[in-house]
């Protein structure tokens, strides 16, 4: 099975913390929707089994009219085999969903809507610089409902001047609003961003890793009182409706990343196309594809395992590790591992190992401990 992102590269205005690729200027969108068309089309031959998820994101996909998201959807219905069941998320914001818009993605093939609320306070809106209110969020919930079965929402904690007691509040309103699937994330200060710059001239508090932290724990506590399932550390699912489109990527499953700067992976190489909407598009129209490659090694292969396997519940197979590795990298995961467990950042389970509820906060720094460096 296979997967096809598609990277839709417009937003109405530039969230203080994003450092993803888009443009607030949605001038070049029907040549967009073109080059998009024309890249699934050039690259058909590289999907070779069924696509069993299509992931829209951004960007804002929900700024697509009804015509554009037909527009790419008969170009993949037409030379891709996509499974009956197929999830086909589309990544939303909630000024966008108005009932009528609603109404036009659920007669779409589009099942699942994940909907960037990040928080359901006016205060935490404003110092991200989110283009929704706080009203808005709880109506498109609420709209959404209507229409769709499988809706995800986003929720970002660690934001300066959010206090645990207001934390607490925006998951009870999330609970209340009976989500099925909740992504949620630490606010984190990438270079180049609005917020960095703010941060550095004092025009607003820096993050506070220690209050992240405490948030992450109650974000864990609330949510598996609540019936939810921590199946990937930054992801909450009801039972039946973890993403199979992030389950995917974790467990390593070849996917297409169409559109500016969207990233590819075959199970041994890796591509990624230009970050830069003018040149995809020109590229497109004389039928080249703008994208860099990049062969993995045996050893970036297993250290892509550790990192994205160790961030699930089901942690790393023992015995699927000797299977894809050789008897080499299973004798040295062991060897690795052995200071970890007895530390209580990782744990054994059934011949797997997995990281601990201690050593979850911290599980990027848990990864790299365990990676292959070549001497």
């Amino acid at each position: 099975m296979a997967g096809i992102y598609i990277h839709v590269p417009f937003c109405k205005q530039a969230c203080h913390y994003c450092d993803f690729h888009f443009s607030t200027s949605v001038k070049k969108k029907p040549e967009m929707v073109e080059a998009i068309c024309k890249e699934l089309l050039l690259r058909k031959e590289e999907i070779k089994n069924e696509v069993e998820t299509i992931y829209l994101g951004g960007g804002t996909p929900s700024l697509l009219s009804a015509e554009e998201l037909a527009q790419i959807f008969q170009v993949i219905n037409e030379n891709y085999s996509i499974t009956t069941d197929a999830e086909i998320t589309l990544e939303a914001n909630p000024d966008d969903l108005a009932e009528e818009k609603i109404k036009m993605l659920s007669a779409s093939p589009v099942n699942r809507l994940s909907i960037g609320v990040q928080s359901f306070f006016e205060e935490d809106l404003r110092l991200m610089n989110r283009a929704h209110h706080a009203e808005e969020a709880l109506e498109s919930i609420k709209l959404a409902k209507q229409y769709f079965k499988n809706i995800s929402i986003d929720l970002i904690y660690g934001i300066p001047g959010m206090s645990n007691e207001r934390w607490k509040e925006n998951l009870k309103i999330a609970l209340d609003l009976g989500v099925p699937h909740i992504s949620s994330y630490a606010l984190t200060v990438e270079p180049k961003t609005a917020l960095k710059s703010m941060i550095e001239k004092g025009k607003v508090a820096p993050v506070e890793e220690e209050l992240a932290k405490e948030q992450y724990e109650i974000l864990i506590e609330t949510l598996s009182a609540a019936g939810f399932d921590n199946y990937e550390f930054s992801n909450f699912g009801k039972p039946a409706f973890f993403s199979r489109n992030n389950t995917a990527y974790w467990f390593g499953k070849a996917y297409l990343g169409i559109g500016p700067s969207a990233h590819s992976f075959d199970g041994f190489k890796r591509k990624w196309n230009i970050s830069n909407n003018t040149l995809y598009i020109k590229a497109l129209q004389k039928g080249e594809i703008p994208a860099e490659v990049e062969k993995l090694s045996i050893s970036d292969r297993y250290n892509e395992l550790v990192m994205t396997r160790l961030r699930t519940k089901w942690g790393i197979a023992v015995d699927e590790v000797e299977r894809s590795f050789g008897r080499k990298f299973k004798d040295y995961l062991l060897r690795e591992a052995t200071k970890l467990v007895e530390s209580g950042m990782l744990e054994w389970n059934d011949n797997r190992l997995q990281v601990s509820k201690k050593g979850k906060f911290l599980s990027d720094g848990i990864a790299a401990d365990l990676f292959w460096v070549e001497e």
